[in-house]
């Protein structure tokens, strides 16, 4: 038996997401005494695919892009789940991303193995498998026990972190069949956002609502962003009156994220948009009514004017990066 995961490229290069599935894994391999293949499916360069072994994996199967040239939920699943017979893995592992939630259930479906999604820490082998997981849309947690022999885990981004564990890994090709009835569904385009950080890779988050009054507002959110290296998000008001790219939209209805810190900015703070922040290490709120429910949950809370507030914020910065 064995530990696979698979590892989700973007254009040919592997985000810090992946780099977390590979030390989590790692860490459930050691768990369980075996060894960790990762599986990327996509034209990746083979010093990229050797730097899995840095985290942890010690063999990777590369599936070229000429087999799949555009990612395809059902023909993925398919290539990992008979890369996961091939290895003889009882347990497959990756990130609970955009394609991971929908990679994640067929997996499972062609595994027969439980599903555990949006994990949060290294499962409990006390006697039982048990996985602890977010559960209603990120309000409060679940632990799982995962009984059947095969198992999958898709893991929170930003639940584990990156963890060196370095070994050499063996760069092997990987073919498999794959059957028209997959490639029934057909991906045109796929636009990414590269000018930006990522929001669920994110570490640090600047949001706003609408107590920025109109998007003219929003060049102090995006300075005190990329003064801290962040990225920039807003509440579903904002995204719906077309202030801000529905890309942006953090919450239950949106994206559910977990940084180590999320700064809130003229947001109320209803129990939607908490839903899809409540996983964040730090929760720091600006807002000038007192009584916003946002303050309930914050860690550290100010009590003003935005536009007052942001710009000494920004000011402060600059300050000390001089």
């Amino acid at each position: 038996m064995s530990v696979l995961v698979y590892v989700e490229q973007a254009e040919g290069k592997f985000k810090k997401s992946v780099f977390e599935a590979v030390s989590y894994a790692k860490a459930i391999a050691d768990q369980q005494s075996t060894n960790l293949t990762a599986i990327s499916i996509g034209d990746v360069a083979e010093s990229d695919l050797k730097e899995l072994g840095k985290y942890g994996a010690s063999k990777v199967l590369n599936v070229s892009a000429d087999q799949l040239k555009t990612f395809v939920n059902q023909a993925y699943a398919s290539v990992i789940a008979a890369a996961s017979e091939k290895e003889s893995a009882d347990i497959v592992v990756l990130s609970n991303s955009f394609s991971g939630k929908g990679l994640a259930p067929r997996i499972a479906v062609k595994l027969k193995a439980g599903l555990a999604d949006g994990a949060v820490e290294l499962p409990s082998t006390d006697g039982k498998f048990t996985v602890k997981k977010t559960a209603f849309s990120g309000k409060a947690f679940a632990i799982t026990e995962l009984t059947s022999a095969n198992k999958v885990i898709a893991l929170n981004p930003n639940a584990f972190g990156v963890k060196e564990n370095a070994t050499d890994a063996v760069i092997e090709n990987f073919a498999a069949d794959i059957k028209q009835s997959d490639l029934g569904t057909v991906i045109k385009d796929i636009v990414r956002a590269t000018d930006k950080v990522s929001l669920p890779d994110a570490e640090l988050v600047v949001s706003a609502g609408r107590g920025l009054k109109g998007p003219e507002n929003w060049g102090m959110i995006e300075e005190l962003a990329d003064l801290l290296g962040a990225a920039t998000a807003c509440s579903k008001p904002v995204s719906d009156a077309d202030w801000r790219p529905h890309s942006e939209h953090v919450g239950q209805t949106g994206i559910a994220i977990s940084p180590n810190l999320y700064i809130a900015i003229g947001i109320s703070g209803a129990i939607q948009h908490l839903a899809g922040v409540s996983s964040s290490k730090v929760i720091v709120v600006i807002n000038k009514d007192p009584e916003a429910p946002f303050f309930k949950v914050a860690d550290y809370g100010i009590v003003g004017d935005a536009f007052e507030v942001v710009p000494k914020l920004i000011e402060a910065l600059k300050a000390h990066k001089g």
